[in-house]
């Protein structure tokens, strides 16, 4: 059985009726949405947000879920989708988890109007049913995320990112929408503020992990269907670079910064770059950091009772460090 599975096999009653739900949350009268929607829902992923709310709301409830918890989760998914088709779109990429993207098919203005309606449709399923605490928390998610993609674009023009923006950057872009399917999860369940937000601040944690273990990709050669040094070509700072230039001389940080500004497309300069990130200790301080961030989520779930929920989002947040792809 692989690792998904694993951490599924708690919750594989509940993802299955999640995913009919989820289905009929996207119908439209048009055809073509209707179209689109279908080639979405056949291409999805590993599903690890919807998993996130289900594992999360069962820990805190001993095992007991409602029709809110399949609503938040569903939210979530929507919102996610609309997001996915819209990343799409700014970064004119082709190819989704190895499909061709909305905007491929169908350009980019069908692309961005099909975001638009599942973002709305998001939105209506929580408003329609009352679930405005459950909105708030999806909502402070969407502001945090464009923020935080904001924020990148604006720094990699600079080249200027510290670790502490580093970290700001990918809280609000990666981790701020893990933090929302925890929080979700056990708010569906639980008025207990206390309880909401340290589920918020365990998703946090995992999403700040998942996201350093995301960068470490472009500096190893693992198969994951990535090429390796395609941060340093699209000129993104992330932690491993951001470390090897604090301790570094002037004269290799203005070689380094140079060869990131204007010979990027250079794959012998780009190779170059990579292995001096390498000597100078970057990866292994970035894995250091992962490993903290995976220790402290960790801790956060020492303060609830033995449960397979619970041994799920334990196998998750290891999952996230040990994925090889």
């Amino acid at each position: 059985m692989n690792i998904t599975s694993q951490i599924k096999q708690p919750i594989q009653e509940e993802m299955e009726l999640f995913e009919k739900k989820f289905y009929e949350s996207m119908s439209s009268r048009v055809a073509l949405l209707n179209r689109i929607t279908h080639y979405i829902v056949n291409r999805k992923g590993k599903q690890m947000r919807p998993m996130f709310v289900f594992l999360v709301a069962k820990m805190v409830s001993e095992g007991k879920i409602n029709e809110r918890t399949y609503r938040g989760a569903s939210v979530i998914e929507l919102i996610h989708t609309a997001t996915l088709v819209h990343d799409d779109v700014v970064d004119d990429s082709n190819q989704r988890r190895g499909f061709f993207s909305i905007n491929a098919l169908w350009k980019n203005k069908i692309a961005v109007l099909v975001g638009d309606y599942l973002l709305s449709k998001g939105l209506l399923l929580s408003i329609d049913n009352g679930d405005f605490d459950l909105l708030r928390i999806i909502s402070v998610a969407v502001r945090e995320m464009s923020e935080g993609e904001l924020l990148q674009i604006e720094k990699a023009r600079r080249l200027d990112i510290t670790e502490d923006i580093y970290y700001e950057i990918i809280r609000q872009k990666t981790a701020t929408l893990i933090a929302a399917c925890c929080a979700l999860g056990a708010k569906s369940v639980s008025d207990d503020e206390i309880v909401v937000e340290k589920m918020r601040k365990f998703g946090e944690l995992i999403g700040m992990a998942f996201q350093i273990k995301d960068d470490l990709f472009d500096y190893t050669d693992d198969a994951i269907g990535k090429p390796t040094g395609i941060d340093i070509k699209e000129q993104k700072m992330t932690l491993p670079l951001i470390y090897a230039l604090n301790n570094c001389s002037e004269k290799e940080k203005s070689w380094c910064i140079n060869s990131i500004k204007n010979h990027n497309k250079n794959k012998k300069r780009v190779k170059e770059v990579i292995e001096f990130v390498k000597n100078k200790n970057g990866l292994s301080y970035a894995e250091q950091k992962m490993s903290t961030f995976q220790n402290e989520a960790l801790a956060l779930l020492n303060s609830f009772p033995t449960s397979a929920y619970k041994d799920s989002l334990t196998l998750m947040v290891n999952y996230v460090i040990e994925r090889k792809k």
